[in-house]
């Protein structure tokens, strides 16, 4: 006779939320959230992806919004991978996020690369608006350990 059949039940979810200073000093702390929260699974997402395109979106929301008011960093492990917002004060959506402008960026400048990266590297971004603000964010899928670098 069969015992019981036990149906394992999805991890749930976990996130973190964290307010961050409107300053450059920002992106460092949160690359370092980043890879602490990925650490934390068995099956992350890429950790050196997840820091880049981190940094990238908090580097952009300090530089592109005015003002002091913290800038707010979500990150969501999901039992496919994880996702990554960062939200800031501006109700404007980010230029080409979701669409690329159909030139590349100028070899020469430091700028313009950035949403190049998260469009390229994520398996999808976007942005929405906020009672605040906005949120952009991206999402990276999961990766086993065997397979990461």
């Amino acid at each position: 006779m069969n015992g019981p059949i036990l149906h394992e039940r999805p991890a749930a979810p976990a996130s973190w939320r964290i307010a961050l200073p409107h300053t450059v000093a920002a992106v460092p702390v949160a690359r370092a959230l980043v890879r602490t929260a990925l650490a934390e699974l068995e099956h992350a997402a890429d950790s050196a992806t997840a820091e880049l395109l981190t940094a990238e979106l908090v580097a952009n929301a300090v530089e592109h919004t005015s003002g002091d008011a913290p800038i707010e960093l979500v990150v969501e492990l999901l039992p496919t991978g994880c996702q990554v917002e960062v939200h800031d004060p501006d109700p404007v959506p980010p230029g080409d996020l979701t669409r690329p402008r159909g030139e590349d960026p100028d070899p020469w400048q430091e700028h313009g690369r950035g949403l190049l990266l998260i469009r390229s590297l994520s398996s999808s971004c976007g942005h929405r608006a906020t009672e605040s603000g906005k949120a952009v964010w991206f999402r990276l899928p999961v990766v086993p350990r065997q397979r990461r670098p």
